[in-house]
């Protein structure tokens, strides 16, 4: 790396300031290397702003270590021997402001698009007058909606701190910063408004107030996005056990394991997937969905033929029977895998999160609320649009009169429990991408799979869909004032109160047998 003479000799004469262990003269030369044009100018900053440059007065030297522990020059920019006696160049608050506005003008035009933003937040946060040129050049070249805004509030930070601009323009960068509503923006109108008076004041406070008018509405709409993506979840491990309950009145007590076998179906992809094609490690997912419904749906119809079919009309039998099999399963699956919790890791396309008018938004719970409405209208196709589900709504409806009519209903029973089950599995597929994959997983959805089938109507999908958005927003509603705990036994509580008044839930079944 080479400098041109009339760099060199900025970059010598700046570093020459570091020299004088004055803080005073490190400022100067903090200026004088950002102004320097050098390539490593921004080395050097950095260094010092992360306590990484070193002074050695002796031998008139000025070097900079970088994260792996190299030495640098800071007058050639090349590797070199640092003497052991160098010093770290001290700063304080004041000076650390200084080194952040200058890395920050520095790096506004930067062509990689993070680089600038992070400039543009530390011009946010130094608010130096000596950024403002460079600010609005940064704003009328940049083509980014999303970093001219960030350019733009540090524009506005620094016109509001500029005590020598006439008052109506500080009052404008109020309003500028009032519109954004970030934390950031609130904490610099606070840390404003003691200075000020007169109608700066008055639109400081009343920007203070809009900020956090706005936050209180981003609050509640993320506290509803959180009760979605609970519902969603809740929807998924339900919506089996309401057409499972819904046509042969059997409460399943191993729906949960349905759910269990799912995800450590999905680990098993997974696992096959990493030892034999890690490369196509983010296809496990497409590949477990199927895999999932048709292991967790055989073993639902193995069961219905082999125990639930002699217990028909004998519901606490049944109900011990399959509560039987949930701790067999359970037992089972801790005598092949363990009893830890075993690890299956999101695809790439379900990782991360983004923003959306104000809401954090993790890619994997979208997926899963996407899911789940898939799931749910697939559902609704299979009963409404196919033989099978016209003979499962006329078994539901009148048991007899389907008989009656030529339709097996004992096939309808071991069709149905096999397609609840079915979706239990997929149900797992998803969970294991928000939750730990182990023997009690099931367990942890069971009984609030219960509630939501109980609430929405036995055997109305509409109205589980319903139920599951509706406990799953409520229960993220109380549990900032109630706690986690507290708030289940209060949804429970209002549920019980709920079904004394309405016992066949929200949306109730029409038919003869449902109404006996």
């Amino acid at each position: 790396m080479f400098l041109s003479p009339a760099r060199a000799e900025g970059v010598d004469a700046a570093l020459d300031r570091f020299l004088a262990d004055s803080f005073a003269e490190t400022e100067a030369a903090i200026g004088g290397v950002a102004q320097s044009g050098a390539p490593q100018a921004v080395a050097i900053l950095q260094a010092l702003g992360e306590r990484r440059l070193f002074a050695h007065p002796a031998s008139r030297g000025v070097f900079w270590r970088d994260a792996a522990g190299t030495a640098f020059d800071a007058r050639t920019g090349l590797p070199a021997a640092m003497p052991g006696d160098a010093v770290v160049i001290r700063l304080n608050n004041r000076l650390r402001n200084v080194v952040q506005a200058a890395l920050g003008t520095m790096t506004l035009l930067s062509p990689d698009p993070a680089v600038r933003l992070r400039a543009a937040e530390s011009v946010f946060r130094s608010r130096d007058p000596a950024a403002r040129a460079a600010i609005e050049t940064a704003i009328a070249r940049e083509p980014r909606g999303e970093i001219r805004r960030v350019l733009e509030e540090a524009h506005a930070a620094i016109m509001l701190a500029d005590t020598g601009v006439p008052e109506s323009v500080r009052i404008d960068a109020v309003r500028r910063l009032a519109e954004t509503g970030d934390t950031e923006a609130l904490g610099l109108l606070r840390q404003m408004l003691g200075p000020t008076a007169g109608p700066l004041r008055a639109a400081i406070t009343q920007g203070i107030g809009a900020i956090e008018q706005r936050q209180q509405f981003r609050a509640a709409a993320q506290t509803v996005w959180f009760g979605v993506s609970l519902g969603s979840v809740l929807l998924l491990a339900a919506i089996g056990l309401a057409i499972t309950f819904g046509v042969m009145g059997v409460i399943n007590m191993a729906h949960g394991e349905m759910v269990m076998i799912g995800a450590y179906v999905t680990f098993l992809v997974q696992e096959a997937l990493r030892q034999n094609a890690p490369q196509h490690l983010d296809w496990s997912l497409p590949i477990a969905i199927p895999l999932a419904f048709l292991v967790a749906g055989l073993v639902g119809v193995a069961i219905e033929r082999g125990i639930i079919r002699f217990l028909y009309g004998r519901p606490l039998e049944t109900l011990l029977a399959t509560f039987g099999v949930s701790l067999v399963l359970q037992q089972a699956i801790r005598t092949w895998f363990g009893p830890t919790n075993r690890e299956v890791s999101a695809p790439s396309y379900m990782s991360g999160a983004f923003e959306f008018l104000g809401l954090q938004i993790t890619y994997g719970r979208l997926w899963i609320v996407v899911f789940t409405l898939v799931v749910f209208l697939g559902l609704l196709i299979v009963l409404k649009a196919t033989p099978l589900g016209l003979q499962m709504r006329a078994v539901t409806q009148n048991r007899r009169m389907a008989a009656a009519m030529g339709i097996r209903t004992r096939f309808v029973d071991a069709m149905t429990f096999g397609l609840g089950s079915g979706i239990a599995g997929i149900a797992g597929v998803a969970l294991s991408q928000i939750d730990n994959v182990s023997p009690n997983l099931g367990q942890s959805y069971i009984i609030d799979s219960f509630m939501v089938v109980v609430f929405g109507g036995v055997g109305n999908l509409w109205g589980t869909l319903v139920a599951a958005f509706t406990l799953g927003i409520a229960n993220k509603v109380m549990e900032p004032f109630a706690g986690a705990v507290l708030g289940k036994i209060l949804i429970l509580v209002l549920l019980i109160l709920f079904i004394q008044k309405r016992p066949r839930g929200l949306f109730a079944l029409k038919g003869r047998a449902v109404e006996q």
